[in-house]
């Protein structure tokens, strides 16, 4: 059945796109930055997602949905695809579908995982893995709007080798406070032993927050289940915690 959108509260079926790829990005050892251009793409918000359907010789397709990693920009849009071993469509995106080639998208889709300029209170942005994608799109299109709304985000990953978008996260912006919580390897001098979020890693950036302030957390559902329990023990009201999970 194909997903639809709600329009001035109408349902509107969301239709299918040709995506042709146009650039592939290196972020880590497996996760690539993938550029296409969509003729017809309508615009997105930042946080929302897309499905990505491929179709084999034999007609055989497979579906899998994927996170914008930026803001709207006319008919290019970017994903972010982390490959997942034994994966089924993950590696071919990430590593062999040719530049050129076509793929179809439909979306965009979701309207509650998102960040809109309007939006003026500080918010908490909460990574897991890959899960900073859609994360990565919502800081850039604050950057861009120019908000001096405070964004706070806590990045957990693996090791400092696991680290994706690290452009977007090291550029100069006094309106971003970034922090990298590592799990199993922290760099040279770290502050942090490595080990998973804890309530002490969120109770200084959550007591930023206003108590309407969204708390955006992505990620593995183990890692956003945890996050999500850690927020609401420290005070945050649930209503606020907007959550994406995959796996």
């Amino acid at each position: 059945m194909a997903r639809a959108a709600q329009l001035g509260g109408l349902t509107v079926p969301v239709a299918w796109h040709r995506a042709r790829l146009a650039e592939r990005r290196p972020q880590t050892a497996t996760a690539r930055s993938l550029v296409f251009t969509v003729p017809g793409w309508p615009g997105h918000l930042p946080g929302q997602h897309v499905d990505v359907r491929l179709t084999a010789d034999d007609g055989y397709q497979a579906v899998r949905s994927y996170s914008l990693a930026a803001p709207a920009d006319g008919d290019r849009i970017e994903l972010g695809v982390q490959a997942v071993a034994d994966g089924e469509v993950s590696p071919y995106l990430a590593d062999d579908l040719p530049v050129g080639a076509e793929v179809e998208m439909r979306g965009p889709l979701g309207n509650w995982f998102v960040w809109r300029p309007e939006q003026t209170e500080p918010a908490l942005l909460v990574a897991g893995g890959s899960g900073v994608v859609p994360l990565a799109a919502m800081i850039r299109a604050h950057r861009t709007a120019g908000s001096a709304t405070a964004f706070h985000l806590l990045y957990s990953v693996r090791t400092p080798e696991d680290v994706c978008y690290r452009d977007v996260l090291d550029a100069h912006d006094p309106h971003l406070d970034a922090r990298l919580l590592y799990t199993r390897q922290a760099p040279p001098g770290a502050a942090r032993a490595p080990g998973r979020i804890t309530p002490a890693d969120l109770e200084k950036p959550a007591a930023r927050l206003e108590p309407d302030s969204a708390v955006y957390v992505c990620g593995p559902t183990g890692f956003v289940e945890r996050a999500a329990d850690l927020l609401v023990d420290l005070g945050r009201d649930p209503a606020t915690i907007r959550t994406e999970r995959f796996g």
